[in-house]
């Protein structure tokens, strides 16, 4: 513990991240440790029970609870999404994929359930480089934080997709989309539906889409880092920043299948060790493992590889690594298809996800270990991440 305490303290003295908390689960024992501060202003410390916005580590919590749905046989992987949102029925694509937006053409297959959860349904991102992801920071998709997750997707279905489905992997919205599919079929509110299926039956109990009054100064401040001069900063608005989307911290009405969700790093590791078995410690059972299994299984092609999230500003030079270039994709996460490119670390089928502030987690079910990462750093450097796990490889 002190030796990654310790590798993590110079992150923090040279102030590329306020505060960092991590956790090892390996069989029956806990590693973990903290390093910093909540706020680098106040020169709060960080906490035991710190809140953090996990983002796109929202996605995977959605995926069990549509897979659950798979299972009860409510959903099927090859229905339309038109089944439920018939709002998309007049959805066009673009003819290329740096067309104008208006210059569309007819869809020749129909996106499906398992198209959102592979991310080849043809959306895209508001932060990726290219026409859609523009025109959905141009009408704001995401940018409310009083907007339910109804209106949001009507507002979707409006734009053209940007690819043909099934002919390409782009991260995308794909996953609100699954949200709200979720939230039709079993006639509720996605926070509801979290709320029952996930949160109460493995005693998630800091993990909502809004956090209490009296927990507020448990929160870590989201910072931005500057690459160009090293520094972290406030979040700043500009065009097509994932900052742009509204993170609020009481507004009942809110709930995405992309992002949104608050935990905590104990709560999150709960939700992670669920994810070798499909059971909670008390035997409560959220998936059966046949069912649990497809999210770690590879679902794409190969026509899809390499997978890549080529956000605005990327620049790809001598020391860029595509870190997913290693990985496929199952039913709402990444999975380990070949450590050989991943600097022969890592175990083949080993899976999770990632948050937009850099929060990180692993299930290896091979080691029966899960590994998180949480801090608060929007454009942070890679480096925490891979730290971490060369050295969670390394010695475990």
């Amino acid at each position: 513990m002190e030796q990654l305490n310790k590798i993590f303290t110079k992150y923090i003295d040279e102030e590329s991240f306020p505060g960092i908390q991590w956790q090892i689960n390996l069989k029956d024992e806990i590693y973990s440790g903290k390093v910093g501060y909540n706020n680098i202003e106040t020169k709060e410390p960080i906490l035991d029970n710190t809140i953090y916005r996990i983002w796109s580590m929202t996605k995977p919590v959605v995926a069990v609870a549509a897979l659950g749905l798979l299972e009860q046989n409510k959903i099927q992987l090859d229905d339309l999404i038109t089944k439920y949102l018939p709002e998309f029925s007049n959805l066009k694509v673009l003819k290329n994929i740096d067309s104008p937006i208006d210059d569309v053409e007819d869809l020749r297959t129909n996106p499906t359930i398992k198209d959102l959860f592979l991310h080849t349904a043809g959306f895209s991102y508001n932060f990726l480089a290219d026409p859609v992801g523009r025109k959905y920071d141009s009408i704001k998709l995401f940018h409310s934080d009083t907007t339910t997750l109804e209106e949001e997707i009507k507002k979707l279905a409006e734009v053209p997709l940007l690819y043909q489905p099934k002919t390409k992997w782009v991260y995308s919205v794909s996953m609100d989309v699954l949200g709200r599919i979720l939230e039709i079929v079993l006639n509720d509110t996605l926070q509801n539906i979290l709320q029952k299926n996930i949160f109460d039956p493995l005693e998630m109990n800091e993990t909502k889409f809004t956090i209490s009054m009296d927990s507020e100064h448990r929160l870590m401040t989201t910072y931005e880092f500057d690459q160009e001069n090293s520094k972290l900063h406030g979040q700043k608005i500009e065009p097509q920043k994932i900052g742009n989307y509204k993170y609020p911290l009481f507004e009942k009405n809110y709930a995405r299948g992309g992002h949104g969700l608050f935990s905590t790093l104990s709560d999150y590791s709960i939700f992670a060790r669920m994810l070798h078995t499909g059971k909670s410690v008390k035997d409560y059972k959220i998936l059966n493992e046949q069912t649990l299994s497809l999210m770690s299984t590879n679902a794409l092609d190969d026509h899809f590889f390499p997978i890549e999230i080529p956000s605005i500003g990327m620049v790809r030079d001598d020391n860029y690594v595509n870190d997913l270039r290693a990985y496929g994709w199952g039913l709402g996460c990444r999975t380990l298809l070949d450590p050989s490119k991943n600097n022969n670390l890592g175990s083949q089928g080993e899976f999770g996800w990632a948050g937009a502030a850099a929060t990180y987690f692993l299930v290896d079910n091979s080691k029966e270990m899960t590994a998180l990462v949480m801090t608060q750093v929007l454009n942070a450097s890679p480096k925490l991440k891979n730290d971490f796990y060369k050295f969670v490889y390394t010695n475990f």
